[in-house]
């Protein structure tokens, strides 16, 4: 199936410095009694787009209540890029200023072209492995193959385990399912789980959700496309399964269509000053979610997207007025 792709218009942050929120549970520890090292303040080109605000959302996965923060990082589009390029050097901006600001969840797949390779380039350089939280996917059609990309893939990460790994959009579940549990049941994938993007996924992510009772479901979401509220997170919530949100800004196109139009009157009162916030408040507000993964390759972009774990959640009516917008 076609890889969805998450665009990032143009949004702006001003910010005076690092809020340096708790890092998921992946964080790396100290050895007893080492004094703390001094976290490097960003110089450059990301010397004023820290993110700033109070700590970033955690949310539990239901299956052990190990808590992760509640924005992460997807990679389709954003990360398909020569490794030797300035849009890679730009990305290890993206990222310093993600694992500072608290994040650690990166979702990758070896069907995004080369995003493994960056990833687990960008992993090595940053001597982030340790701080994060890293999910890829299963893609393939027979045993055989999975098991030579599943090899691939953590060549390309250069790393021997992932926090995550997703049969994705449902592909050959008859096979890629048991191939992840028994890869679990080996130690070297934490938690499984399943994947699609679009509505019309979703009456068979539900059944496969109630056959297979995955630790993670992740599913498309956003304030102009809610139908995953009424489909999958009731089951999730039902089942004890951690949600992930892809498409939460549906592509783009809900930047489009905030093009000229201001924010509303009430988004101060929960801590909102930009469309992408918003959108990403909308999503986390529901109780069943437990990550968004917003993809972008700009610093700016990323923090602001980190602002949008931050501070008061909206309520119910706040949700509805929203969706009427977009609907």
């Amino acid at each position: 199936m076609t890889s969805r792709r998450d665009f990032i218009a143009t949004a702006s942050l001003a910010a005076t410095g690092f809020a340096l929120a708790p890092l998921a549970a992946c964080s790396q520890e100290r050895p007893q009694g080492q004094a703390p090292v001094p976290r490097e303040k960003p110089t450059g080109a990301i010397a004023d787009v820290a993110p700033a605000g109070g700590a970033l959302l955690m949310r539990a996965i239901p299956s052990t209540g190990e808590r992760i923060a509640a924005i992460g990082v997807g990679t389709s589009g954003s990360y398909e890029v020569p490794l030797d390029s300035p849009e890679f050097a730009a990305l290890k901006d993206v990222l310093k200023v993600f694992f500072e600001g608290g994040g650690s969840v990166i979702d990758t797949s070896p069907n995004y072209s080369n995003a493994e390779d960056v990833v687990g380039a960008l992993l090595a350089d940053g001597g982030w492995r340790e701080r994060c939280f890293l999910a890829t996917k299963l893609a393939a059609d027979s045993r055989a193959a999975l098991e030579a990309q599943w090899a691939d893939s953590l060549r390309r990460l250069r790393t021997d385990r992932v926090e995550l790994l997703q049969v994705h959009n449902l592909r050959n579940m008859g096979e890629a399912m048991p191939y992840a549990r028994e890869l679990k049941a080996q130690g070297v994938a934490k938690y499984i789980g399943i994947t699609h993007y679009l509505e019309s996924g979703h009456a068979d992510t539900v059944r496969l959700m109630r056959a297979e009772k995955p630790d993670f479901v992740q599913i498309n979401y956003s304030v102009n496309a809610p139908q995953a509220a009424q489909t999958v997170f009731p089951v999730a919530q039902e089942l004890g399964i951690a949600v992930m949100v892809n498409r939460a800004f549906d592509d783009g196109k809900l930047f489009a269509a905030t093009r000229g139009k201001d924010l509303p009157g009430w988004a101060a009162e929960v801590g909102v000053t930009s469309w992408a916030q918003m959108f990403l408040k909308f999503v986390l507000s529901h109780p069943a979610v437990t990550v968004v993964i917003p993809a972008t390759g700009k610093p700016e972009r990323q923090a602001d997207n980190l602002k949008g774990g931050t501070g008061p959640l909206l309520d119910e009516a706040q949700k509805a007025e929203l969706a009427a917008m977009f609907a």
